[in-house]
């Protein structure tokens, strides 16, 4: 049984930036989902029972805003810790995302991917 703890779902829709963090945390033991589309991470999150979920603002089909939205109003994943991993880094968008539920807010260009790590752990001890 796997515990629930070590599933990462990354929406992300840079194959590059998806595959570089998916490559990291799983070379940390984590089992990591990947969507390149809001609509498709959403529904990864409704069917997989996930300890985090790293989710980017700009997305084909639904925004990062409109899936964090999703996530937060539906029994099945309303307790999944979103973290809002993205480029856009303007006070708006950051308060935005708390209001909507999102756990924390990280500008991709700020962190390296074993910083991006670190903040994960935080969220899912």
């Amino acid at each position: 049984m796997v515990d629930v703890k070590k599933k990462i779902l990354i929406i992300e829709d840079d194959s590059t930036i998806s595959a570089m963090y998916k490559g990291k945390f799983e070379a940390e033991g984590f089992i990591v989902f990947t969507a390149g589309a809001g609509a498709e991470g959403f529904e990864i999150a409704k069917k997989e029972k996930l300890g985090i979920i790293m989710l980017d603002i700009i997305l084909p089909q639904m925004d990062g805003f409109s899936v964090l939205t999703g996530l937060k109003s539906d029994i099945k994943t309303k307790n999944i810790p979103v973290i809002m991993l993205t480029n856009l880094g303007t006070d708006e968008d950051k308060v935005k995302a708390k209001k909507l539920g999102a756990v924390d807010y990280i500008v991709k260009a700020n962190l390296t991917p074993a910083q991006v790590s670190e903040t994960i752990k935080k969220y899912i001890k």
